[in-house]
């Protein structure tokens, strides 16, 4: 059993705009694949109009979360408020897209937490170069 929480994450919606019935139940894995594969209306109008997850609302700005936060961002957004803001394009967002964009800002395994790119032992296509393994041996 998943939590309505859990379920609204992984159905990719904003949990306080679904129904009650939604909120207060446990949702069983088979109740959660049902409701992916067959959505019912609520669940639809909610993925096409939102009010978006701060997840869903960063990807359709093309920036992280803590984009989102530096601008200044609540933590939903309709789809409108997306459009506008992809409309009006305020310097903030700008600047996070570029900073977002593949192939700009920090070369990679320089992130916090992100293990450098020597200790991954991994070629582009994310898989293990066979010279890495004499390495290993």
């Amino acid at each position: 059993m998943l939590s309505a929480a859990t379920a609204a994450k992984k159905l990719g919606v904003f949990l306080p705009a679904t129904p009650e019935e939604f909120q207060s139940q446990q949702i069983s894995r088979d109740a959660l694949q049902e409701l992916q594969e067959n959505p019912p209306e609520w669940l639809r109008t909610l993925r096409k109009e939102g009010p978006h997850p701060r997840d869903e609302v960063s990807r359709r700005l093309g920036v992280s979360n803590s984009a989102l936060a530096r601008g200044g961002v609540s933590d939903s957004m309709t789809t409108a408020e997306i459009t506008a803001l992809l409309d009006d394009r305020p310097d903030w967002l700008v600047a996070e897209r570029e900073k977002h964009a593949p192939g700009s800002g920090r070369p990679p395994g320089t992130a916090i937490g992100e293990r450098p790119v020597s200790a991954r032992q991994h070629g582009e296509d994310g898989q293990r170069d066979e010279a890495d393994d004499d390495d290993l041996v």
